[in-house]
């Protein structure tokens, strides 16, 4: 697949587009009182994470996937060759939206944000799509899968990488499964040996955009 270009002035382009993000209200009225979009600082990624929401770790720090999630997502990182503040600095962390939206009715989880939750964000996405053009995006989880591959089986789509057109950029999707827990998925051990597959890819992914130097750990072993 043929890549567009890095824009030169990235960087400057993301700062602007983070201080207009920081500034959204648009879902105030729907959001628990005081949240606020939680933003990613990578200065020139050519990856881009892509979760769900923020949860109330996220909300109270303003930096994406800090909580337990996080810290599966980054072992994960980890085990594809990208250390968490290497991950940091070199990978785009966006999501479907961008507030905490508040725990779940029934006590278990956080909120799933609702449909006009979602298309209220979803320009926000499509803008850092379009400014930083990825080689590479990674959804994590259901919401975020279904935006960049359209409903599917997790089983079917986890573990492989997908061609795609996103916002007019072409790009590649690798996929991951939501590492809260809260899915039963990951229990099933045919879904751990594709959550492997999809890591090892991910090492490959990120090797070849320079990303990640030395050999597969598959290879070293």
């Amino acid at each position: 697949m043929t890549h567009l270009p890095i824009l030169t002035d990235l960087p400057a382009a993301l700062d602007a587009h983070r201080a207009a993000l920081a500034a959204c209200r648009q879902c105030t009225s729907r959001l628990p009182v005081g949240a606020r979009p939680v933003l990613s600082h990578a200065v020139a990624p050519r990856v881009m994470l892509v979760g769900q929401a923020p949860g109330p770790s996220e909300a109270t720090g303003g930096r994406p996937f800090v909580g337990r999630s996080g810290r599966t997502l980054f072992r994960w990182l980890a085990d594809a060759g990208l250390p968490e503040e290497e991950a940091r600095r070199a990978l785009y962390i966006a999501a479907v939206t961008r507030c905490y939206p508040g725990p779940h009715a029934g006590g278990r989880g956080d909120r799933v944000p609702s449909p006009a939750e979602r298309a209220a964000c979803a320009p926000w996405l499509e803008r850092e799509i379009a400014i930083v053009r990825p080689a590479l995006v990674v959804p994590i989880g259901r919401l975020a899968i279904d935006r960049f591959l359209g409903p599917g089986a997790l089983s079917a789509l986890v573990g492989e990488v997908h061609e795609a057109r996103v916002a007019g950029v072409p790009t590649r999707v690798l996929p991951l499964p939501h590492p809260s827990g809260a899915s039963s998925w990951l229990n099933v051990p045919a879904h751990r040996i594709l959550l492997d597959l999809a890591i090892e890819r991910l090492g490959d992914e990120l090797r070849g955009l320079g990303l990640v130097t030395g050999a597969p750990a598959s290879a070293a072993a």
